[in-house]
C-alpha cells in the first residue's frame, strides 16, 4: 500500500485514479473542480484543497491535468505539489506536456531530492477504463522502476525512452501518428458514404487488412453512431499538436501533414466542437464537402 497524491480527475484521470483505489492504495486527491472528484471521494479517497495539501506526506504524487500551464501551476507554482514533497519521493506527470517543461520540473525536483518522471499516456478513455494505457516515460531508470507497480495499475505497457523530456517527445510522435490517422479515418468514412457503401461493413472489412488501426476500431463505430463524447477532447489535442509543431520548428523539421491536421482541428474547434472527442473531426470534413 502506497500513499499517493492524485492531482487532476478529468475523463482519464478519474478512471486511472480509480484503479489505484481498487489496488488498495491510499489516495489524497485534488482537482480544479471538486465535483469531478466526488466519485473517488465516495470510494475512499480523501479530498485536499490544493496540490500542495494533496502532496503533503505522499510517497508518490501523480499529475493528470490539461495543459502545460496547468502542469506548471500544480507542480512548481505557488501552491504546487513540489514544495510539500520530501526527499526520496516521486513526482509523476502523466499529462501530455512540453519536453522543456518536463526538464525544468526535473531540475527543480532534483534540487529537493525528489525524482521527477514525465510519463504521458496513450489509449484514451477506453484504455483508462480498462487499465490498458501505454506509458511513455522519461527520467531516471531507477525512479521509473520504483513507481512501476503503481503505473501497472492502469497500464499494460511502460517503456522508458531516456532522460527527462524523453517521455513527452515520444508522446509527440504518438500524437503526430494519431493526427494523420484520424484525418484518413474521417476521409475514408466520408468516401464510403458518398460512394453509396455501408460504412459499417466497409470498416469491418478493411480493419482486418493493412488499414486496420486502434482509431478505426474504436472511433469508427462512434462516428457512425453519432457518439462524440470525449475520450480525448479536441481542445486538448489542438494543444498537443501545437507542442509538436513548436518542437518541430526547434528541430528544424518540416512536418506538413501535421501542420494540415492542426489546421483541420482548429477548424473543428471553431465549429463549436472543442469539448467533443477528437473524432469530431468528421464534422469539419463533412462541412468541407458541403454536407453541413
Amino acid at each position: 500500500m502506497t500513499d499517493v497524491a492524485w492531482i487532476g480527475t478529468g475523463v482519464m484521470g478519474r478512471a486511472m485514479c480509480g484503479h489505484l483505489l481498487d489496488a488498495g492504495h491510499r489516495l489524497q486527491v485534488h482537482s480544479r473542480t471538486r465535483e469531478r472528484a466526488r466519485e473517488l471521494v465516495d470510494r475512499g479517497a480523501e479530498w485536499r484543497d490544493s496540490p500542495r495539501e494533496a502532496a503533503a506526506d505522499a510517497e508518490v504524487v501523480c499529475v493528470m491535468v490539461g495543459t502545460p500551464d496547468d502542469v506548471r501551476e500544480v507542480t512548481i507554482g505557488p501552491e504546487g505539489a513540489l514544495d510539500a514533497m520530501a526527499a526520496g519521493t516521486f513526482l509523476v506527470d502523466l499529462t501530455t506536456s512540453s519536453p522543456d517543461l518536463a526538464a525544468e520540473i526535473a531540475r527543480a525536483a532534483e534540487a529537493r531530492g525528489v525524482a521527477a518522471i514525465d510519463a504521458p499516456v496513450s489509449g484514451g478513455d477506453v484504455g483508462a477504463r480498462r487499465g490498458q494505457l501505454v506509458v511513455m516515460a522519461g527520467g531516471e531508470a531507477q525512479a521509473i522502476d520504483a513507481v512501476r507497480p503503481l503505473l501497472e495499475c492502469f497500464s499494460s505497457v511502460i517503456d522508458h525512452h531516456g532522460p527527462a523530456g524523453a517521455g513527452q517527445h515520444t508522446k509527440m510522435v504518438n500524437q503526430i501518428l494519431i493526427a494523420g490517422g484520424m484525418v484518413a479515418l474521417c476521409e475514408g468514412i466520408e468516401y464510403a458514404r458518398k460512394a453509396g457503401l455501408d460504412p459499417r461493413r466497409v470498416i469491418a472489412t478493411v480493419s482486418q487488412g493493412a488499414a486496420g488501426s486502434w482509431s478505426l476500431d474504436n472511433y469508427g463505430p462512434r462516428i457512425l453512431d453519432g457518439d462524440f463524447e470525449p475520450g480525448f477532447m479536441v481542445d486538448h489535442f489542438v494543444k498537443d499538436l501545437g507542442i509538436a509543431l513548436a518542437e518541430a520548428r526547434r528541430l528544424e523539421l518540416s512536418l506538413p501533414g501535421l501542420a494540415l491536421a492542426e489546421q483541420l482541428y482548429i477548424a473543428t474547434q471553431a465549429g463549436g466542437h472543442g469539448d467533443r472527442g477528437t473524432h469530431s473531426l468528421i464534422k469539419t470534413m463533412q462541412r468541407l464537402s458541403g454536407e453541413q
